[in-house]
């Protein structure tokens, strides 16, 4: 089982930065790959971005490319997503979720088997 945090959103002008934490519980966070995800309202959850079990590899949306950052501290439980040069369009709640394998190549919410309550981010033009 494992529990998870986000932190971190907020509001931020365009082209600004934030960074996301997610920190998990439980002995399974190590074991398995992260993913960050965004629902903006009336629009399905979308995948952004996701990390490897060790963090060597990582793979981003389209719209993430170039800009956000994942990254994962296993020794502090904890996954990052650093936003640069921050959209309107980014705006949106973002969730961090967990697999309990080591697949990170996977987008699809139901891909994921945990999930965090979500923090928002809104970005004002």
């Amino acid at each position: 089982q494992v529990q998870l945090v986000e932190s971190g959103g907020g509001l931020v002008q365009a082209g600004g930065s934030l960074r996301l934490s997610c920190a998990a519980s439980g002995r399974t966070f190590s074991s398995g790959a992260m993913g960050w995800f965004r629902q903006a309202p009336g629009k399905e959850r979308e995948f952004v971005a996701a990390i490897s079990r060790c963090g060597e590899y990582t793979r981003y949306a389209d719209s993430a490319k170039g800009r956000f950052t994942i990254s994962r501290d296993n020794g502090k439980n904890t996954v990052y997503l650093q936003m640069n040069s921050l959209r309107p369009e980014d705006a949106a709640v973002y969730y961090c979720a967990a697999r309990t394998t080591d697949v990170f190549w996977v987008t699809g919410t139901s891909d994921y088997d945990y999930w965090g309550q979500g923090t928002q981010v809104t970005v004002s033009s």
